[in-house]
């Protein structure tokens, strides 16, 4: 399958590479951490042969592979020739950052000369260099937050169909458990009837059929989402205006189980309807 798109993530320790992953993982790219370079041929030919869904795959290299170095050239060149298309996306970031985040996560650097950080930067950005020449893209990190990476990459990587630049995170969540720490709007849902007294639905989440229908059906869920999703007609323009790149959506229920999950769900639909990229997150669901 030669149309497979392959986004080989690398660049400088420290520099937000498991970022990028989790950001591609989010757009529905294939991904694997850590392939030694030497098994990607083989990785390809069978994705090739038995992974008809799968047409982006995307995986991190770097210097914790011993022989990255001697043989990612080679490697790269050769699948070329066979027609993958291989996209190289080389993250850097200067020193003094990077020092910052070994320090802050207390890390050893995978090139540190007994103990020196600050010579293992040095000694792998000299060795990286050749790798960074060979580069699709390259991003500095010097000065974004985990979010910001995360919304460059999803931008470049969107599919060319997708046509709303902003991202939009949904959240269903327990009060009992505390709110999300990084919510931009909370919406508290303890308000609609709840599955959790009827005998026949206490034991089944917002994903079963019958607790959906217990509070989307119910008077106050038809009211509730006509005027939440009036709210968000007028709201997201407005974001949008503001070059707003990520919206984080919370909803609360009681124990983030029956009523917050049904109510992100159906705004997820809402969203995807609309073209814009929406990603879901259940947290507490598993809970109580």
């Amino acid at each position: 399958m030669k149309n497979l798109r392959v986004v080989i993530i690398t660049g400088l320790s420290g520099s937000g590479k498991s970022t990028a992953l989790r950001a591609l993982e989010d757009i529905g790219f294939f991904c694997v951490d850590n392939m030694p370079v030497i098994l990607l041929p083989k990785f390809l030919e069978i994705q090739s042969d038995t992974a008809k869904d799968i047409s982006r795959v995307a995986m991190v290299m770097d210097m914790r592979e011993k022989s990255f170095l001697e043989k990612y050239k080679r490697v790269f060149n050769r699948l070329k020739e066979k027609g993958y298309k291989i996209e190289i996306l080389f993250l850097d970031s200067s020193d003094e950052v990077l020092l910052h985040r070994f320090s802050e996560t207390r890390r050893f650097h995978p090139l540190s000369v007994k103990g020196s950080v600050m010579a293992g930067i040095n000694l792998e950005r000299e060795k990286l260099e050749p790798l960074r020449q060979m580069a699709d893209k390259i991003i500095d990190t010097t000065s974004t937050n985990v979010h910001q990476l995360k919304d460059t990459i999803q931008r470049h990587f969107l599919p060319s169909t997708t046509t709303k630049s902003l991202v939009i995170q949904l959240t269903s969540f327990g009060y009992r458990y505390g709110l999300p720490a990084d919510a931009d709007i909370v919406l508290d849902v303890r308000f609609l009837p709840n599955p959790y007294f009827i005998e026949e639905l206490k034991r089944h989440d917002g994903h079963f059929s019958g607790v959906r229908d217990y509070v989307l059906k119910s008077e106050e869920g038809k009211i509730f989402v006509k005027k939440l999703f009036e709210m968000m007609t007028f709201l997201i323009p407005l974001y949008e205006k503001e070059g707003k790149a990520r919206l984080n959506v919370a909803l609360g229920c009681t124990g983030g189980r029956h009523r917050s999950v049904v109510i992100a769900n159906r705004l997820g639909v809402y969203f995807s309807d609309k073209d814009y990229l929406v990603s879901i997150n259940h947290r507490d669901i598993g809970k109580g």
